[in-house]
């Protein structure tokens, strides 16, 4: 049998903060702790290409948002939540360190299957359909709810100390709180038909959210997102293209064959230099950044789900995920609708 993708959905906050919002809002809360910095206007817009981005309620969890996806998903397919077998909660971002937010979720859908978490920064949700492809594909299960719930606007720093600080919190700006699901079943043919990951390791330390873990269980100052878009990116460049190209060659297709191939959306600059790199047609993306901003793990069941809904794609269509996160991880899936 074969993993095929049945449904996706994504679920965005109805709240929106602008990129100009978020500099009147560094500035402001910068002045009141005594730094004073307050950054260059339009600098956000200009440096990401991201005009909004959403943020959840302050009663709101990431469960929350994976859940509200959810049940569009079931809805989509005419499925009480007793009709899953599995459910996988593959996000960066997560209620509680314990127990697993796959629980919450389960708890709050009404499901009652077996349930575990995949966390791997921007990647999770990519790697969570990895995973229930290999489980219906060696026949532990037939019907896997995958879901996520990213909630990074907890953890921005908006008090900066001086433009240094700025900087490092600067890929904090471009993120979105976001949820998604996506139904897995299986099925004779079709489905997913290709994937391959990667990791560069030794990357590690460019982007963090050190907070919650051994090295900084309960200090607040490591409770904010730390990178440095640049280096990440020149990161990214540097590993190569080879995981896509191989895929492509393995598959003997090109990007021409596929009616819609997903990138994970950083920035808008970034997306460019990456498409370019790839050779990916620019018609076959679908660029949700400007008004959606980075909703990291979310950000690829989002385009696919825009995709579907926009008739850019459908059943018996090829699509491709091209995922790319922290840590730093590659990801690539090849999947037939």
């Amino acid at each position: 049998m074969r993993a095929r993708i049945t449904a996706v959905a994504a679920h965005l906050p109805p709240r929106t903060v602008t990129s100009a919002e978020v500099e009147a809002r560094v500035a402001r809360e910068s002045a009141r702790a005594g730094g004073g910095y307050r950054p260059h206007p339009t600098i956000v817009e200009r440096m990401t290409g991201i005009r909004a981005r959403h943020v959840m309620r302050d009663d709101e969890q990431a469960s929350d948002l994976a859940v509200a996806a959810a049940r569009t998903v079931l809805a989509d397919r005419g499925l009480r939540p007793d009709g899953v077998d599995l459910l996988i909660f593959g996000s960066a971002s997560q209620d509680l360190v314990e127990p697993a937010t796959a629980h919450i979720v389960a708890a709050k859908l009404g499901a009652t299957c077996p349930v575990f978490d995949v966390k791997n920064a921007c990647n999770s949700f990519l790697n969570g359909l990895q995973t229930a492809d290999a489980l219906i594909r060696t026949g532990q299960h037939e019907r896997v709810l995958v879901c996520t719930g990213e909630s990074p606007s907890r953890a921005i720093r908006w008090s900066v100390r001086d433009r240094a600080q700025f900087v490092d919190a600067f890929a904090g700006y471009t993120l979105s709180d976001g949820g998604a699901a996506m139904l897995v079943e299986a099925a004779p043919d079709g489905g997913l038909f290709y994937r391959d990951f990667a990791a560069v390791s030794a990357s590690w330390r460019i982007g963090t959210l050190p907070g919650g873990g051994s090295m900084h269980p309960r200090d607040p100052e490591h409770s904010y997102f730390s990178g440095d878009g640049r280096r990440l990116k020149d990161a990214f460049l540097a590993g190569g293209t080879e995981l896509f190209t191989t895929a492509l060659e393995k598959t003997g297709l090109t990007w021409d064959d596929f009616a819609f191939v997903g990138v994970h959306q950083v920035t808008v600059p970034y997306l460019e230099v990456l498409r370019g790199a790839l050779g990916i047609p620019p018609g076959k993306l679908v660029v949700t950044l400007p008004d959606h901003g980075n909703v990291a793990s979310a950000s690829l069941p989002l385009q696919l789900a825009t995709a579907l809904a926009e008739g850019r794609c459908g059943p018996g269509d090829r699509v491709a995920l091209v995922g790319l996160a922290g840590g730093l991880s590659l990801g690539v899936v090849f999947a037939e609708l």
